[in-house]
């Protein structure tokens, strides 16, 4: 020790704390002094009781190693879901995090990253919008939150404040914008005075969006076997999604196959897509017989029909007609509980959130009634 103090260096340790961890292994620690030791001794000896200590070790290795064992591990996701955060980890997250030991990240730090995400890029942010801060925030989240207890024994990320989601503008139209729209797609020509590619299947597409709240992803890899024309009923088995440019199928969103029905006009409209093909063959197609593409679709034939339409609706997208059917459906009389399972919704209050504005204002129905059932009960109580 004087040698050290004498050269300005740290003093050796003096106390030693040994255990035996939770396999039954034998440890020790070191501590500079007794006070240090006791207090270390004591912290050990609840979180063995607790069984919650966690090996001092396991939490110096870096978070870009154990981001990456995370997403390794997360065979449950959709190959886009999993792109999606190996994005958001590469681009935000291991960029700020990659090189710290997961016991250095606190909730104080991470917090200011989240609030960084926000700020424009001159300004020394990440330019993110709040949507995009949340999904990366909540990428770092499931990854220290799959660290606990094994490696540190609380989520640091946990009860940050996050920017506030801007609410989405829905756009519903009305059954005569969505007839115009329709034709308008389905008479579209190119510059040489052509068909466009989907021009021959537009009409159908559009009015089996807005009618039945169909992704468009689910729509586009519908199988002629799996449309019942006398049953009007779909089987919503898989939908398109997109890696990378790289169309790939697979289950629907919610990981869920369901069965949707729609209304009797549609009959006529999807009998010329289905009579005498194959059942495995796609119900929508391009002239040539191609697959129909998302991002091609929508800017080749989706918005030149809204232009042609002229609706004087803005931000009108393929996506936006799911909104119109679901609105349809409850002015028609649709509970909530029809509307999630018709959408393919994870459960009823997400539409809830999504709808719940635009079912009827029930409160005067239900303080009437109870009013006249007080009424009718008192009347038989005084007889």
């Amino acid at each position: 020790m004087a040698k050290a103090k004498a050269a300005g260096r740290q003093p050796p340790a003096r106390w030693e704390v040994r255990y035996y961890d939770l396999t039954g292994a034998l440890r020790s620690e070191v501590a500079a002094n007794k006070d240090k030791a006791d207090a270390r001794r004591a912290e050990l000896e609840d979180s063995l009781r607790r069984r919650s200590y966690v090996d001092p070790a396991s939490s110096k290795v870096a978070l870009a190693e154990i981001a990456d064992k995370w997403l390794d591990s997360r065979h449950d996701l959709r190959q886009s879901t999993w792109w999606k955060y190996r994005g958001l980890l590469d681009n935000h997250v291991i960029p700020r995090w990659g090189s710290v030991p997961l016991h250095a990240l606190n909730h104080e730090d991470i917090s200011v990253w989240v609030a960084a995400l926000l700020k424009p890029k001159d300004k020394g942010g990440s330019g993110l919008g709040p949507s995009q801060a949340r999904h990366a925030y909540r990428v770092l989240a499931m990854v220290l939150e799959w660290c606990v207890p094994g490696r540190i024994p609380t989520n640091p990320a946990r009860k940050v404040k996050l920017p506030v989601r801007p609410e989405a503008e829905h756009v519903y139209l009305t059954y005569e914008q969505v007839e115009t729209l329709a034709n308008a797609a389905a008479e579209l020509r190119t510059k040489y005075d052509q068909p466009t590619a989907a021009s021959a299947v537009n009409r159908a597409l559009i009015l089996l969006l807005a009618y039945t709240g169909l992704r468009w992803g689910e729509a586009a890899a519908l199988r002629v076997g799996r449309v019942d024309l006398v049953k009007r009923r779909i089987r919503v088995a898989v939908t398109f999604y997109e890696v990378g440019g790289v169309q790939h199928e697979g289950l629907p969103k919610t990981g869920k196959m369901r069965t949707i029905s729609f209304p009797a006009f549609l009959v006529d409209v999807l009998r010329p897509l289905v009579t005498g093909r194959q059942p495995d063959e796609l119900v929508f197609t391009t002239a040539r017989g191609q697959s129909l593409r998302a991002n091609n679709w929508r800017m080749r034939e989706f918005n030149p029909a809204v232009k042609a339409a002229d609706l004087g609706v803005v931000g009108l997208t393929p996506h936006k007609l799911r909104h119109t059917a679901a609105s349809m459906a409850i002015a028609a009389g649709a509970d909530v509980k029809v509307v999630q399972l018709q959408l393919g919704q994870a459960d009823a209050s997400v539409t809830l959130n999504i709808y719940g504005h635009l079912w009827p204002d029930r409160l005067d129905e239900v303080s009437d009634a109870l009013d006249s059932r007080r009424t009718e009960a008192l009347a038989g109580m005084a007889a």
